[in-house]
């Protein structure tokens, strides 16, 4: 997965989007979409995207996948996000953007996006190396089953949890990370 780590350190996404309402700069799973393509064909590796539908719980949540595939090697991070009803908006105005959130978060994990203020491609002078791919923090949370999501959801509508953008985020990077030391193991 070599071209994996090349294509998260040349991969630069500004927050070039704006919202008035919250008064916050993004970056939207399109802009993701964008700026990777070109790396994609330089590198020559493929990117799939998929969104299903599940329910956890009493709730619903378009579950995307992010597949990244390189000379027959396939890396997959996921993303979640909740199909609740807006005020204004059809169902499937909701599913769609239920869609764009959870491919955001799914691509953010793959290619190690980070939504906080001083991300890396927020500050020119971080540079995403290497050793960021391979963590130590793969160790600190469990895989994230199903039932591991259920848990964590119940934990934040009790009160007693992280919000979800923060839970997500380091489920998602949890998976890259073992992905990539088990890679990493694989070739010793």
């Amino acid at each position: 997965m070599e071209n994996l780590t090349k294509i998260q350190c040349e991969l630069k996404v500004p927050k070039g989007n704006f919202n008035s309402f919250g008064k916050y700069k993004y970056r939207s799973a399109e802009d993701i979409l964008e700026a990777v393509k070109p790396l994609l064909l330089k590198h020559t590796c493929t990117l799939i995207l998929t969104d299903e539908v599940v329910a956890i719980g009493n709730k619903i949540f378009m579950k995307s996948a992010a597949m990244f595939s390189d000379n027959g090697k396939v890396t997959t991070t996921f993303g979640y996000a909740e199909t609740s009803e807006h005020k204004g908006m059809s169902a499937e105005q909701t599913s769609g953007t239920a869609s764009s959130y959870s491919r955001k978060y799914a691509l953010n994990g793959l290619f190690l996006i980070d939504e906080t203020e001083q991300d890396a491609d927020h500050d020119n002078k971080k540079q995403p190396t290497k050793e960021a791919a391979i963590s130590t923090t793969a160790t600190e949370l469990p895989p994230l089953t199903d039932k591991a999501f259920a848990s964590m959801l119940k934990a934040i509508e009790d009160g007693k949890g992280e919000s979800v953008r923060a839970a997500m985020g380091k489920y998602t990077m949890l998976a890259l990370q073992e992905n990539e030391l088990n890679n990493q193991l694989n070739k010793k």
